[in-house]
């Protein structure tokens, strides 16, 4: 699947203006274009997706392992009194804002875009600074302000002019190039819970969160360097006003429902794996074990359903990730509690939930094929909206269906224990993740239905 090079002459036609605020002439922009660095491949382009995948450790690197935060936080010797919902909260809200952000920030920073220069060094300073007040906090309260609330806010500015910027870098293989910066997600999670566990079991809570602040500086830093635009940042504001005319196609609703819904379930099992292991008798160390074999699927997932986006159309890829995602949850988180069920469990659903994200490459050339004039920056801010309504509707919802079985049972299926309603919530809002091929196919079939019936009147 191509992406026309159409979308990068709109951009160039918003973004090389003069001083007054006026398009320079065609002519212009023509000489400009073909001054850029290539896209797709060079020095540039290789340079800004390393960049942009390892800046992903400092801003995922916390929320991705937040399920052996979730156990400690749990645990009433560490001096957090609240429930486990309430403290799911907390994980959900760090991955929630930030994507609910997107929306905003992207039309303020295609609007403004030499505001994009200044979010990585704010973003860095809010992470570190509210990371480092969190370690300090010993209530529920305090913890949703600092890691829920300000720690979202910082890693959404580090995460903004990122996304950008990898929009401009690469075109035809766009999908390729998002799938290795969210492989680069998927493998900070592969180390970290094996890090913060063996951290909290050794120096406590307060030495762990100041040393990842600290690690976090160090790795974001040089990125901020080396990071630049592939289109040269103007100093004044944009004049050409961006086109919302996609929000009228249904194409856009359909997958943005699918992208809320999927979220909604998706944070569920790595946030509550490390307290189900515990809860059925696993040993303390099958926790982080199960989370990194989750991250480390999603590695290759990412990868794949990048890679297929570019070549298969969207509904094809999203029914792949969402029924795949969908098939484990029912057949082995539900119907085993083994610790041989449960890696196959993590490995399967980490490679097809882990490759969700990457199918919004097909998505976006989806509602692009129904309105050219999309802005492919803010469908796709727009998109991560979506999924940061999902996280955050599914912080509290986890804890409502983990307080309607009280105890666990001695039972050998999954769907038995107290965490059976959230197994069944998961691999509900998985299928439903492919709700916009489905809505697709129930159109066709609904119309070569009355099609048929109008010919059978007609013969008859």
């Amino acid at each position: 699947m191509a992406y026309p090079i159409a979308q990068e002459e709109n951009e160039l036609s918003g973004i090389f203006i003069n001083t007054h605020g006026n398009e320079e002439n065609s002519e212009d922009r023509i000489q400009n274009a073909q001054t850029l660095p290539p896209a797709d491949h060079g020095r540039g382009a290789y340079l800004s997706l390393a960049c942009c995948t390892i800046a992903q450790a400092p801003i995922w690197g916390y929320s991705v392992s937040f399920g052996i935060f979730q156990e400690y936080y749990s645990d009433p010797m560490h001096g957090i009194d609240a429930s486990a919902g309430a403290i799911a909260t907390v994980g959900s809200m760090q991955m929630g804002i930030m994507y609910l952000m997107m929306p905003v920030i992207f039309v303020i920073l295609n609007k403004y875009p030499y505001l994009r220069r200044w979010c990585g060094p704010v973003g860095l300073l809010i992470t570190v600074t509210s990371l480092s007040a969190s370690a300090f906090v010993s209530n529920i309260v305090g913890l949703i302000a600092t890691q829920g609330a300000l720690y979202s806010v910082g890693c959404g500015l580090l995460f903004s002019p990122i996304s950008l910027y990898m929009d401009e870098w690469f075109i035809q293989r766009k999908g390729l190039a998002y799938g290795i910066m969210w492989s680069g997600k998927s493998s900070v999670g592969v180390a970290m819970p094996f890090i913060f566990s063996s951290l909290l079991r050794r120096f406590g809570l307060r030495a762990t969160i100041l040393s990842w602040a600290v690690a976090s500086a160090i790795m974001i830093a040089p990125t901020l360097v080396f990071l630049r635009p592939r289109i040269p940042l103007p100093s004044v504001s944009r004049s050409r006003p961006l086109s919302f005319t996609f929000l009228r196609h249904s194409s856009f609703w359909m997958m943005q429902f699918g992208i809320v819904i999927q979220s909604l379930g998706y944070l569920m099992p790595s946030t509550y794996l490390a307290s189900y292991a515990s809860a059925i008798g696993l040993s303390s160390v099958t926790g982080p074990i199960l989370l990194a074999l989750f991250s480390m699927a999603s590695v290759p997932g990412s990868l794949i359903h990048g890679w297929l986006g570019d070549k298969l159309s969207a509904t094809k890829v999203i029914l792949l990730s969402s029924l795949g995602s969908a098939v484990p949850v029912f057949l082995l988180w539900g119907l085993g509690r083994q610790i041989s069920t449960m890696v196959a469990f993590v490995i399967l659903y980490g490679f097809f939930a882990g490759g969700f994200s990457s199918t919004w490459s097909s998505m976006l050339h989806e509602i692009k094929r129904d309105d050219r004039t999309a802005e492919t920056s803010l469908v796709f801010g727009l998109l991560l909206g979506g999924r940061g309504l999902g996280y955050l509707l599914g912080g509290p919802i986890s804890g409502s269906l983990l307080s309607i079985k009280e105890a666990m049972t001695e039972e050998p299926l999954g769907y038995a224990t107290k965490y059976g309603p959230m197994i069944l919530c998961t691999g509900i809002t998985a299928i439903m993740g492919a709700w916009a091929p489905l809505w697709k196919g129930a159109r066709i079939v609904g119309h070569q239905g009355l099609t048929t019936c109008s010919r059978i009147f007609a013969t008859n």
